[in-house]
Formats: structure tokens, C-alpha cells, sequence
């Protein structure tokens, strides 16, 4: 089944593609992606691709520009060397969040990403818990949007059970949908915090939809970044009578304060994905843990390699 198919990575999380190739049961393919004295990237793939069905396991994180090129100068190689098809794995998409224009004259920087994308020569690109489910719409290629709420949730009913007592809770109106998942599969309520953004990385807590009282709350999100909308919602559901606060969430981006933020915060445990590497500072933070997305991805790999059914793996 896996005959012709290659899974390659850059440096922006090797350790996840080697999960993936692991639990796709192949080996890693070998190449070296480096960078000359002046910034270039240089991309040198050690073994044939001609006429393989290629995947390139590529993050889009921090530094965000860095790994974009490392993966458009990856993707023009493979494009050059004859692979049959390219498919770019891409399980943090960075610019998600710019997906419209706020203002006048403003660009639409995840429309400008997949154009780029596919340009430099991806077929097909595979993404997890996209910031927005329309940016599937802004690519001319198939893609494949992998959730990772299955997952998160199958680990928080091993650790802690599922029921009543819980809450899951959206920290605002857009996460809903992704909140009333994680609820389903834990048989618990949903609440909703009013937030209001007053500029980019500004947020206010408001006012909390639903009840908390007496319950373990987890909030439900698809990053966390500068921490700051965490840490108000915390502080938001535990005035409101909350007893424990947890959350999940997909992506770990956690910028500027977001590390000291945590420490601080009343919140017990965070649940993260591995779709970004943590950085010595969140590793050592005993706040956090991590639940590996690489045998979702190495399964959405292998059917989309066999022309299986990707959406099955979420029924």
C-alpha cells in the first residue's frame, strides 16, 4: 500500500514528521534544507522522487516567513525532480487569521499564501483546525481539513472522565461549532464568552452565556498565542463560579507573555496539539501538555495515498 509514496520534511518541526513517517510506517526521506551566509534557502533532496506521490510535512510556525520559504523552495524542488503528485501537509497554516479585509486597502494574506502554495507546486495541501473553514475556499487545489478535537477529547476522557460536571466553553461566538464537538464527545454543557477585540492581540471578556457554577470548566480553542484571551476567560468563568478550569486547544503559538500568562493564570492544565513545536520556555511549563496529532495526520497520509475516504476518519 505504501509502494511510491515519500514523506519529506523542512525545519520547521521535524519531530512531527518523523511521528508521521514513523506511524505511516516508512522512513523520513532524506534531505537537507539550509540557509546561505545572506538568508537564501537552500533545498537539496538526497533521493529520487520521480514518478512518487510526495508529502511534505511543513508547519507554518514561528518564525511564520522562514518556514514558508523553506516550504515553497521544498515544494519548486520536488515540482523540478518529477514527483507525480506533491501534497503539502501543512498542520499550523500560518496568516490564517488574516482571511478578509478589516480595513480599506488591506490585504487578504491567507489568499496570497495559497496562491504561493500552489504555485511553487503543490497538488493537494492538508491542514489541522484551519483559524477559518472557508480558507479551504481560497486554494484552486483539493484540501483536506483535518480536526483535532477527536483527538484532544479522547485524551481528556482517559485523563478525566466525561459528564455533567464539565462545561465546554467557546471564549467567543466564532469558536461555537468547534466548542459543541469537544461537548458532544464528553456528554457535557456548552457556555459562550462575549469577547469584543478593541486591535490585534486585544481582547476583552465581557459577558459569559450559559452556567458555570459549581462545574470544571474547559475552554475550547483553536490556538493560543499571546495567552491574553485565556487568561481574561479564565478569570471571567471562575467569577462566575466556576470550581476547576481547563482548556484545549489545536495550536500552540504561544508569543510574547503567553508562557508567563499561564504561570500566573488560576488555570490548572492547558492541552495542546504537537502542530507547533514548544519552545524550551513552554516545555518546561508544567501547565502544559501535549497530545500528539501524528497518527491522525500518518492516517490521513495513508488514505489519501490508497484514494481512501479522509472525512470517515472523523465519523
Amino acid at each position: 500500500m505504501m509502494k511510491g509514496l515519500k514523506i519529506f520534511t523542512a525545519n520547521s518541526n521535524p519531530n512531527l514528521a518523523k511521528q508521521v513517517a514513523q506511524a505511516a510506517g516508512i522512513e523520513l526521506g532524506y534531505c537537507e534544507v539550509s540557509t546561505f551566509a545572506d538568508g537564501e534557502i537552500q533545498v537539496e533532496i538526497h533521493e529520487s522522487v520521480r514518478g512518487q506521490h510526495v508529502f511534505v510535512v511543513q508547519s507554518t510556525c514561528p518564525p511564520v516567513n522562514q518556514s514558508y520559504m523553506e516550504l515553497f523552495v521544498m515544494l519548486d524542488a520536488l515540482r523540478r525532480a518529477s514527483a507525480a503528485s506533491i501534497t503539502a501537509v501543512i498542520p499550523y497554516f500560518g496568516y490564517a487569521r488574516q482571511d478578509r479585509k478589516v480595513a480599506p486597502r488591506a490585504p487578504i494574506s491567507a489568499k496570497l499564501m495559497a496562491d504561493l502554495i500552489t504555485t511553487a507546486g503543490a497538488d493537494r495541501v492538508v491542514s489541522v483546525d484551519l483559524h477559518a473553514a472557508q480558507i479551504q475556499g481560497f486554494f484552486n487545489v483539493p484540501v483536506d481539513h483535518l480536526f483535532a478535537i477527536p483527538t484532544l477529547s479522547r485524551a481528556w476522557r482517559e485523563t478525566h472522565g466525561e459528564g455533567a460536571e464539565f462545561v465546554a466553553v467557546s471564549p467567543d461566538a466564532g469558536g461555537v461549532e468547534r466548542t459543541r464537538a469537544f461537548a458532544k464527545r464528553i456528554n457535557a454543557s456548552i457556555a459562550i464568552i462575549d469577547k469584543r477585540r478593541s486591535g490585534p492581540n486585544e481582547a476583552k471578556a465581557l459577558h459569559l452565556i450559559g452556567d458555570v457554577t459549581g462545574k470544571t470548566a474547559v475552554i475550547v480553542d483553536d490556538m493560543i498565542d499571546t495567552a491574553g484571551t485565556l487568561t481574561q476567560a479564565v478569570d471571567s468563568l471562575i467569577k462566575n463560579g466556576a470550581k476547576r478550569v481547563f482548556a484545549v486547544a489545536t495550536h500552540a503559538v504561544l508569543s510574547g507573555p503567553a508562557i508567563s500568562r499561564l504561570k500566573e493564570s488560576p488555570i490548572e492544565k492547558v492541552w495542546v496539539t504537537d502542530t507547533i513545536p514548544l519552545s524550551e520556555a513552554g516545555a518546561k511549563c508544567g501547565k502544559i501538555e501535549v497530545v500528539s496529532v501524528a497518527p491522525v495526520l500518518a492516517e490521513a497520509i495513508k488514505r489519501i495515498h490508497g484514494n481512501d475516504s479522509v472525512s470517515s476518519l472523523f465519523d
